[in-house]
This record gives structure tokens, C-alpha cells and sequence, in this order.
């Protein structure tokens, strides 16, 4: 077959496609028509993890299971936001880690607000400004983070899903000569990570600049020829920064994870993780006899971390399965007055 004659077949099966797509379309408008009669919401993790399971089971072709989720995920996004284009607040700015986050599970297609706090986001979202959130949770080398834990206590929104992305880290400057160089912006926290890098070029001597994030480092370092950014690939690709050198992180395994908020529950999709907030009396052995009540129905607690908020000590825990699961809801109801169901979703396959 001669290139032109495959490049023919190719049209015609995207305009097959594209006939396609418009009858999903069409079939998503219909479903979107029944929830508005109901309130209820268009975005259901839980609907979209059982699709994505199913074609990946079903899959015989060259597509492979991460390019599944790419493709359906943004078709997903794409459906939502042609039916009800909703807010997604993230943790900004522009081309941070969480707005790489927030477009993973939302597409290019929403419309997204960064806002300057975690509080902020909880509070957007609150108020309607935004149906959605994303905030970090937790980071594998740095651990939880302690605003979000405070801002699920405070506010009154569940956790509908989560998003978990490996951190690498850029080195990026308009200078060809690295020995040119006299200054590097970054987020205090990143020059730590990449300490190894700046020691091999000699980089560890030169003006080290904090500033609020790796995005705005990388705006900065494209004012000025002699200074350089560590960031993500993403920002210095917006801000048409060179990247000089990828993936300079001292740890290549740093992950983060990110929690997506919202006002409604999900239900459940048969492979679930549920996050709490546990709040114990200052005796000895409470925590042993409430974590008692989870071994003794077999649940599998998969993380438990203790955290202040205003002077008190709560815990951060996580188990595998959906609050409504029969061996579970005796044990919340149980402890109700000492736990906070912050909420049920599906889990992701890897976890920080």
C-alpha cells in the first residue's frame, strides 16, 4: 500500500470518528438532560474509572493502557464541559504541579482558577465559584501538608478524587554558557531537591533566589540572560524558557499526590479508598481500641498520620473501601462522633 493510499484510509476512518464522537455527543447531551431533572452532578469518577476499566479489559490493539486514559479522559473532559463548563480552582499558578494535576483529570478544555492559597481553593469552591478543587495532600519526600489537612477539618466539602503525578524537575535559562550563569530562581523547597545536580556544575556557589513558585521562576529567569530557573518542564515551555537539562531532581522517585474537592458524594465503583479525620480523646490506648474495630472486620487501613489543628491532635486516616460498604458503616456509626468522613473515591493505582 502506497503512502498516499494509507494516508486515505487514515481520513476516512477519522471522519468515521468524528461521526462518532458527535453521537456520543449527542448520547452524553440526553444523560445530561435526565441529571439536570435531578441535581444530579455531571462529573461521577466513579461511571468514568468503570469505563476506562472496561475498554482497557476489552483492549486487543496497539493502544496502551496509559494511552487509553489519555484519549477517554480528555473525551470525558470534553463532554462534561460541552453539557456544564465548570470552574476547576487549583493551587496556582499557572504551570505549577497542581495545575498539571487538575488538567489530568479535567482536560484542556475547563476553565481553571488558580488561586494563591489551599484555604483559598476550599473556599471557592465553597462559595460556588468554582465546582471543583485541587490541592496537594502529600509529597514522598516531604510528607502531608498541613494546610490542606486544616482546610478539610474546617470546611464542610468531600474528597471525590485523587490524582497522583511523579515531580521532575527542569533546569532552564536563555544563557548557552552554564558558566555564565550568576543566579537561579526557584521554589526554596526545589533547590533542596536538586542539590546533587548543582554540585556536579558547580551551579551550588552561585546567587540562589526563593520565590512563591517554580512557575513564576521560570518568568523570571526569561527577563534576564544570566539567570536560570529550576521548574517543570511545563512552565519554562509556556514562558518559552530553553530547557537546558531534564529531570535534575536528586530523588527521580518524588511523587505528589493531589486530592480533587467538591459538594457531592460519589458512589460506590468497587475499588475505593475513604479518607477521615479522627478526633480521640487524650487517653491512653484510644487510638489502639479504635483501630481495633477496623482489624477486627478485616478493613485495610492504608495510611495514619497525626496532625495539630489549633492546639489538638486529629488523625489523618485511610482505608480501602467505600464508606457505604456493609463492614464499614457499623464502625463509622459506631464512632460518629469522632470521625469526619471526608470522603469515598475511586483509588488511584499507585499512591505517594
Amino acid at each position: 500500500m502506497t503512502l498516499d493510499e494509507l494516508r486515505q484510509n487514515i481520513d476516512k476512518i477519522d471522519d468515521t470518528l468524528l461521526e462518532l464522537y458527535n453521537q456520543r455527543m449527542d448520547l452524553v447531551h440526553k444523560v445530561g438532560e435526565l441529571k439536570n431533572t435531578t441535581g444530579a452532578p455531571i462529573y461521577r469518577p466513579e461511571r468514568e474509572q468503570a469505563i476506562l476499566n472496561r475498554l482497557k479489559a476489552k483492549n486487543k490493539g496497539r493502544l496502551t493502557n496509559v494511552a487509553i486514559d489519555a484519549l477517554f479522559l480528555e473525551m470525558f473532559a470534553v463532554s462534561r464541559n460541552l453539557e456544564l463548563p465548570e470552574g476547576v480552582a487549583y493551587l496556582g499558578p499557572e504551570a505549577s504541579f497542581t495545575h498539571q494535576a487538575a488538567e489530568s483529570k479535567f482536560g484542556a478544555m475547563s476553565a481553571y482558577l488558580p488561586i494563591g492559597s489551599i484555604q483559598g481553593v476550599f473556599r471557592e469552591v465553597t462559595k460556588g465559584t468554582a465546582k471543583f478543587g485541587v490541592v496537594p495532600i502529600e509529597n514522598s519526600s516531604s510528607g502531608i501538608v498541613s494546610d490542606t489537612i486544616s482546610s478539610l477539618d474546617e470546611y464542610d466539602l468531600k474528597i471525590i478524587a485523587e490524582v497522583v503525578i511523579d515531580v521532575h524537575l527542569s533546569f532552564a535559562t536563555l544563557s548557552e554558557d552554564i558558566k555564565k550563569i550568576d543566579k537561579i530562581y526557584s521554589k526554596d523547597i526545589a533547590f533542596g531537591q536538586c542539590r546533587l545536580f548543582m554540585e556536579d556544575l558547580g551551579l551550588n556557589e552561585i546567587e540562589h533566589i526563593p520565590v512563591e513558585s517554580t512557575a513564576k521562576a521560570a518568568k523570571l529567569a526569561m527577563k534576564d540572560e544570566n539567570a536560570a530557573a529550576i521548574c517543570p518542564s511545563v512552565a519554562a515551555k509556556i514562558n518559552n524558557l530553553p530547557i537546558r537539562f531534564e529531570n535534575i531532581e536528586d530523588d527521580t522517585s518524588n511523587r505528589t499526590r493531589f486530592l480533587v474537592i467538591s459538594n457531592f458524594e460519589n458512589l460506590p465503583s468497587g475499588d475505593d479508598k475513604t479518607s477521615l479525620l479522627v478526633k480521640l480523646d487524650n487517653t491512653p490506648g484510644s487510638l489502639v481500641s479504635f483501630l481495633n474495630d477496623f482489624e477486627k472486620s478485616k478493613i485495610n487501613l492504608t495510611k495514619i498520620k497525626s496532625h495539630i489543628v489549633e492546639g489538638k491532635s486529629i488523625f489523618f486516616i485511610e482505608f480501602l473501601g467505600h464508606k457505604d460498604d456493609e463492614k464499614i458503616k457499623p464502625i463509622l456509626e459506631k464512632h460518629a462522633d469522632e470521625i469526619k468522613v471526608l470522603g469515598s473515591y475511586v483509588r488511584e493505582a499507585d499512591d505517594v
